[in-house]
């Protein structure tokens, strides 16, 4: 009885490896599928940041005054 729960044992331990390996790798993908989504989180905010902050420091348009001799008239 003493083989057969050394084999035992022996498969089991190889089993929680082989489980630990997947579990790490799960893991890993998940680390890395994450971090992508967060790249591409911040490279669309740092887009629309710069878009906002070239539109912010262009100078106002200034539109002119119409003058009363420049309104078109109503017949």
């Amino acid at each position: 009885m003493t083989h057969i729960s050394k084999d035992r044992a022996l498969a089991e331990a190889a089993f929680r490896k082989l489980q630990r390996s997947q579990d790490g790798e799960k893991t890993k993908t998940e680390y890395e599928s994450e971090n992508q989504s967060v790249r591409e989180k911040t490279a669309r905010l740092r887009t629309l940041r710069l878009a906002k902050e070239a539109i912010d420091s262009e100078p106002p348009v200034r539109e002119k005054a119409i003058s009363a001799s420049a309104k078109p008239i109503r017949c």
